[in-house]
């Protein structure tokens, strides 16, 4: 086992999300085997001096400093959706394996509209998205967030991250998400400490506010029939956000909550987990 404590706690959560074996060594300085399935986060560690940067299919991972051991540096490696299954050599001999996830399909009713959109709108779908692309290209370099994530919400999530969406019995897209059972009106809170990037109505998310922690990292919070802070203000972990709801394409009212780091969603509660165990 390593002697770092810090990546003890990594290998131990990687065990009992997906019950694999790894190769206890620093992350860079021996190489090691990795298993994640698509859509989720690895998380790795080294206390090298100036590791270099990991590269994955053409995009590059920086190392940043780890926020709770100063001795130590972190690279956060989010694995898009739909990566397909792979095996990928870092450069240092490490070895990442990308699983197919275990996801399944969801039918969805909702209103025809929402799922087949006139031009007009499908015009202003592709607005709000390239407006949020840009944004999430454009991410803090400075770590925002300071402490544990939390959940925005407690509730019962009837909806997990990487579900296939069968909108009205037509395939539209995966959940790139996780659904809280909400009624309207009830308390959304800041996950952790972020500045506001998006707050307003947008046709499929409905009232949208997005958090930028810094360092490409991202909370969502979809369906909000109230929005309660503005852009450019910086929210502190816990501080009231929004109101829950049934706005933008949805079946009912509740949360949509979501991850994105680097440009990729992610889980965000198999995320937070990693996170967490830093601090």
């Amino acid at each position: 086992m390593p002697t770092n404590t810090i990546f003890q706690k990594l290998l131990v959560l990687f065990f009992f999300v997906f019950g694999t074996q790894f190769f206890a060594q620093d992350s860079i300085a021996t190489p090691s085997t990795f298993q994640v399935e698509n859509g989720k986060t690895i998380i790795l560690s080294t206390t090298a001096t100036n590791p270099k940067p990991i590269k994955i299919n053409q995009k590059t991972y920086t190392w940043i400093p780890h926020p709770s051991d100063k001795s130590q540096k972190i690279a956060i490696l989010s694995i898009p959706y739909r990566t397909p299954a792979s095996t990928i050599t870092l450069e240092n001999g490490s070895i990442v394996q990308i699983i197919a996830g275990n996801y399944t399909k969801e039918q969805i009713q909702a209103s025809p509209n929402k799922v087949k959109p006139n031009p007009k709108n499908q015009e202003r779908i592709q607005k709000e998205r390239e407006e949020a692309n840009k944004i999430y290209s454009n991410y803090s370099q400075e770590r925002l967030w300071n402490s544990a994530f939390i959940y925005p919400m407690q509730s019962v999530i009837t909806s997990p991250f990487g579900s296939a969406r069968v909108f009205n019995n037509e395939l539209k897209s995966y959940h790139s998400g996780t659904d809280f059972r909400a009624k309207i009106g009830t308390e959304i809170y800041a996950s952790n400490r972020g500045k506001v990037v998006i707050a307003k109505h947008r046709f499929l998310a409905g009232g949208s506010v997005v958090l930028d922690h810094g360092e490409g990292i991202f909370s969502m919070y979809y369906h909000c029939s109230e929005i309660k802070v503005e852009v450019g203000q910086i929210v502190e972990k816990g501080d009231l956000i929004a109101l829950s709801g049934a706005t933008g394409r949805v079946s009912g009212p509740h949360l949509h909550f979501g991850i994105l780091i680097r440009g990729a969603q992610v889980d965000p509660l198999d995320f937070i987990a990693q996170a967490n165990a830093l601090f």
